[in-house]
């Protein structure tokens, strides 16, 4: 099987790079006018998300450093809708993966899914908020603003959704969700601004990453502030995301999917499929056939994005824990990203079968991009079709010799010798120590 040979391609993004996060949440916090919104012993809720944020284990001890050094007694409290299997238990895991912990953060970690019934919305439905949350006197809602992986809105992953989603639990998160995207449309900023008008939010710390995934920004927003910041915020994060540098591909090879690369395992803003039901694909880059090889460990099987490929291996579909997939894929209320693709034998013969079936006549002729994940765009492998687009573009510099392919006897590629960068080659460094 002579596969087609690859060459290795370094992206450069030119982004602003946060050089302390931590230092700058403290900095930001302290700047507030937290201090004039609540008196010293204040109880304050600071929230914690499923999504790998950049360095959020140091942002958020920070900010429960900083408030306590100004009297106030905060907790971290797990917004994430019904992530972790939508238990107490799951969510905790999960935040423990991101280094939050109460050894680490110096506080209570309260993840428990009990909420209140605050109101309802325009369709008549619940506006529920995480119980413990509710009942401090303050709070900090913490929160990466980027575009959301499944409509384009005004208001998208961001601050309000953290407030109508994340701290509304699995109830809250069932009730945004119940209309699918044109419910999600207009119930994210409806919901958070009821929750704004009426909970005790004193502060909004927004986090902007860069095409590396690197904190570029942490901007506090007043509460009064957030509905009009946070727009802005989106765009200027629009602008430092990470893409593909092409319009078409023939194949694209994804490594890995997984809940700590997207929410959707897969981001559609980089692969330009959206398999939602109702709604179009983007209109870049436009992929023919779309494999996908495994599962990240730190996805704990839930393979939720599977939907968006054609292709995958037998060793993916053995991995997939079909209970959190399930209870995130019901809750989101978006079936089609969850239906289990063709599956086979090993990675070669996915690669061999992929570049039979993306619709030219020749292996050699497949315009063909190899990616870790969704998340990781720097160094990526394309084959010899692209080179030439590839060196006309300024922001991409192409070794010219080819890469072997590294294939195990089983056909397993090893995604750590070609990607040892990202988090796989960071996985197995940690696992051969």
């Amino acid at each position: 099987m002579n596969l087609p040979r690859i060459h290795r391609v370094i992206q450069r993004f030119d982004v602003p790079d946060l050089a302390d996060p931590a230092g700058e949440a403290a900095r930001v916090v302290t700047q507030s006018r937290i201090r004039e919104r609540l008196a010293p012993g204040a109880r304050i809720a600071v929230t914690a998300g499923s999504r790998g944020i950049a360095s959020i284990g140091p942002i958020l001890k920070a900010v429960v450093r900083t408030l306590r050094e100004q009297g106030f007694e905060p907790f971290v409290v797990g917004a994430m809708g019904s992530h972790g299997g939508a238990t107490a238990e799951g969510q905790r895991e999960l935040l423990a993966e991101f280094g939050i912990t109460a050894e680490s953060m110096g506080c209570p970690v309260e993840t428990a899914m009990e909420t209140v019934t605050l109101g309802t919305n325009s369709f008549g439905l619940p506006i529920c908020m995480d119980a413990r949350a509710h009942a401090a006197d303050g709070i900090v809602v913490v929160n990466r603003i980027k575009p959301h992986t499944s409509f384009t809105g005004r208001y998208e992953s961001g601050l309000l959704k953290m407030l109508a989603i994340g701290l509304g639990k699995r109830e809250g998160a069932s009730q945004v969700h119940k209309l699918g995207l044109p419910g999600l449309v207009r119930l994210i900023p409806e919901v958070g601004t009821f929750l704004l008008q009426n909970t005790k939010v004193v502060l909004g710390l927004a986090i902007l990453e860069n095409a590396r995934e690197h904190t570029a920004k942490i901007v506090p927003v007043e509460p009064e502030a957030i509905l009009e910041e946070e727009p802005k915020l989106l765009h200027q994060a629009r602008d430092m995301m990470g893409r593909l540098p092409f319009d078409a591909i023939d194949f694209l090879v994804v490594g890995e999917l997984g809940k700590n690369y997207s929410g959707t395992g897969l981001d559609p803003n980089v692969i330009g499929r959206q398999r939602v039901e109702t709604m179009p694909d983007l209109p870049r880059p436009v992929v023919t056939r779309l494999a996908v090889l495994d599962c990240a460990e730190e996805s704990h099987g839930n393979a939720l994005g599977i939907g968006l490929a054609d292709l995958t291996t037998e060793r993916f579909v053995g991995k997939i824990d079909p209970k959190p997939m399930r209870v995130n894929s019901m809750t989101s209320n978006f079936l089609t990203r969850a239906r289990v693709p063709l599956a086979m034998a090993d990675d070669r013969v996915v690669i061999a079968t992929g570049l039979d079936t993306c619709w030219r006549i020749g292996w050699d002729e497949a315009r063909m991009v190899i990616i870790p994940n969704t998340l990781e765009l720097e160094t990526l492998y394309v084959s010899e079709p692209l080179i030439g687009e590839c060196l006309s573009h300024p922001r991409l510099e192409v070794d010219e010799a080819p890469t072997p392919w590294p294939f195990d006897a089983s056909g397993h590629l090893d995604q750590a010798i070609l990607f040892p960068t990202a988090n796989q080659g960071q996985r197995k460094s940690r696992q051969d120590a």
